[in-house]
């Protein structure tokens, strides 16, 4: 049997900077009109703000983010390439064309589209026609690439999501969480930085027509580069939006807004907090030892552990709240062990909000102990937890 163990280190004055005249403030509070939301700051991962981030919400149009994944993970591996073209079918047309009265970028029916053409009416225009061209251009039909959809995003990360089509129109298998669209949205951000560009675009043409970007931030927020926005029924009015200022970046995903209008001025609302109320404070430099995890059966009793990166985090400026970390490992931790080994992972909090976790690497290979060191371990596994 395996227990776990947490060591609990509190990080006191030398961590936590506060003024005279904040010495007995509370912790500053902000409160959203949104029904759900997250916010983060992307170099650390510190969550600043959450609320019913793991509750099942409609994707509605934000499950288009998920489509352009598959497909600029298709060009990645050179599957398919930008110059690609596909026809447009009745079905894409009727479905996701001008006669759907949906967002569309008004491909005409059985003409040929290239797919950089295709990329762009999604992420500029949101167009369902676009989606529903692609899915049947790379896997026959919009249920083959939803498949291909749930693959991609188990295997970046997301954790309850589940896409029956490519566009996000109402069905009722189409499911996410903010917390899963944060995901996202950072894997799309640094990982197809060549792509990235297309949802800050202004404008995009397409048979004769002009449409505007439909991220209701562009221009209206400071720094906002990207991404979608959505609505549906149960859901109300979504976004999900990244911005930069000053070599800061933030990720926004809200949700349960009541009118297009409301979200907007709610997202611009939480970005400007989150940009000004936050200072960055560095807690640990790379291949610094944070701890020690207690080795089983080893030639060695413990093992320090150290982060490969820098840990930071980005805490509110006027909060004198102490920060806490924690040391969480699966004890005991049995030899042998190799250098740089995934041990556990260090979970730093303010007060009850959990701001970010660090996974934490074996600082050094730990071979098997002799049959003494062995014997002496399991009898202090015995003493300690087994009685």
């Amino acid at each position: 049997m395996r227990h776990s163990l947490a060591l609990a280190l509190l990080f006191f004055a030398f961590f936590v900077v506060k003024s005279a005249h904040a010495q007995n403030a509370p912790a500053r509070q902000f409160e959203t009109k949104a029904a759900q939301v997250l916010m983060i700051e992307a170099s650390t991962g510190t969550v600043l703000l959450a609320k019913g981030e793991d509750k099942p919400l409609a994707p509605a149009s934000l499950a288009k983010l998920m489509t352009l994944e598959v497909v600029f993970d298709a060009i990645r591996r050179s599957a398919i390439s930008l110059d690609t073209v596909y026809s447009v079918s009745e079905h894409a047309w009727r479905t996701g064309g001008a006669p759907s009265r949906t967002a569309t970028m008004f491909a005409a029916l059985k003409s040929q589209l290239r797919v950089e053409d295709l990329l762009r009416g999604i992420a500029v225009q949101m167009a369902n026609d676009a989606c529903i061209i692609l899915a049947e251009g790379m896997d026959g039909s919009q249920e083959k690439f939803a498949a291909r959809m749930n693959d991609r995003a188990k295997a970046i990360g997301l954790r309850t999501s589940h896409f029956a089509n490519p566009t996000g129109l109402p069905h009722p298998d189409n499911s996410t969480t903010l917390s899963d669209m944060i995901v996202l949205a950072r894997h799309l951000q640094s990982t197809y930085p060549e792509f990235y560009s297309l949802f800050s675009e202004p404008e995009f043409e397409w048979n004769k027509i002009l449409q505007r970007n439909r991220n209701p931030l562009l221009n209206r927020s400071g720094g906002v580069d990207g991404l979608a926005s959505g609505f549906s029924d149960d859901s109300g009015y979504a976004l999900v939006t990244s911005a930069e200022r000053d070599g800061r970046r933030l990720f926004l995903a809200i949700a349960g807004l009541p009118s297009d209008r409301e979200r907007t001025q709610e997202a611009i609302r939480l970005l400007d907090w989150g940009f000004s109320a936050f200072k960055m404070r560095h807690l640990f430099d790379p291949g610094e030892t944070i701890g020690a995890a207690s080795v089983y059966g080893g030639d060695k009793a413990k093992v320090d552990l150290l982060a490969t990166g820098p840990v930071d985090v980005y805490v509110a400026a006027d909060d004198p709240e102490r920060l806490q970390a924690r040391i969480v490992y699966r004890w005991p931790l049995r030899a042998p062990l190799d250098a740089g080994s995934d041990v556990g992972v260090l979970k730093i909090s303010q007060g009850e909000r959990l701001l970010r976790e660090v996974t934490l690497k074996s600082a050094e290979a730990v071979g098997e102990g002799t049959l003494r060191q062995k014997a002496g371990d399991a009898l202090f596994e015995l003493l300690f937890f087994w009685l």
